[in-house]
């Protein structure tokens, strides 16, 4: 872990990647409301599901920190009770995660809708609003919660040193075995050091057969 990386995109030993980033941002944007406005029926239907079936907000609000330490609000639909996030006081001895993170397998605390939505990932969708804004890109390293980002090393920082995503490359190679933090990082950077647009567009793809296959988490 010797290697470091500055709070600046170092991509591919330095190569110019200008008009590569300005390409990457065009897709953000035009998937994003491609998708928005071809799946809106869907995120009404979900919306409705949520809300009929537990009590509680349709959307969960979720404090991130993204690239270069800078904080921004983004939505989730809710997967939880109401009361999930006071109850992970309780939890914290079946944390399985090593690190920053908290990680259960089987949580109690995820409603029966919300396991359906986790599993083919479309608890994620409302965060293609963030991926608009520009606070997200389709791909990048997770962007980690305020509370997360309170404890990260200098070397788990480094992983903001580009645009956070809603996928990435640890989420299509084995995210059910990855229980160290750390591993998680290691694969943030080696996305990092090699990306290219081409690399984002596998990753895409990959994407979305997972959500096909329903292997989410």
């Amino acid at each position: 872990m010797t290697h470091t990386i500055s709070l600046r995109p170092v991509l591919a030993e330095g190569r110019p990647v200008g008009i590569e980033l300005a390409l990457k941002r065009v897709m953000d944007v035009i998937l994003s409301a491609l998708l928005l406005l071809s799946l809106s029926p869907l995120l009404v239907l979900v919306a409705l599901m949520v809300k009929m079936t537990s009590r509680g907000p349709i959307f969960h609000t979720c404090h991130w920190i993204g690239h270069e330490g800078r904080p921004f609000k983004g939505w989730k639909f809710r997967t939880m009770v109401e009361n999930a996030d006071a109850m992970e006081a309780q939890l914290s001895s079946q944390n399985e995660m090593v690190g920053p993170a908290f990680k259960i397998t089987n949580d109690p605390r995820v409603t029966p809708v919300g396991r359906v939505l986790r599993r083919y990932s479309i608890d994620e969708l409302p965060q293609l609003w963030n991926v608009l804004r520009g606070d997200l890109s389709l791909v990048g390293p997770r962007a980690p919660q305020a509370h997360e980002y309170a404890r990260f090393t200098d070397f788990q920082r480094q992983k903001l040193a580009v645009r956070p995503g809603i996928t990435c490359l640890w989420q299509v190679t084995g995210r059910h075995r990855i229980n160290d933090y750390d591993r998680w990082v290691e694969l943030d950077l080696e996305y990092i050091r090699s990306w290219s647009l081409w690399l984002d567009i596998k990753i895409l793809a990959r994407t979305a057969l997972v959500v096909v296959q329903g292997t989410g988490v």
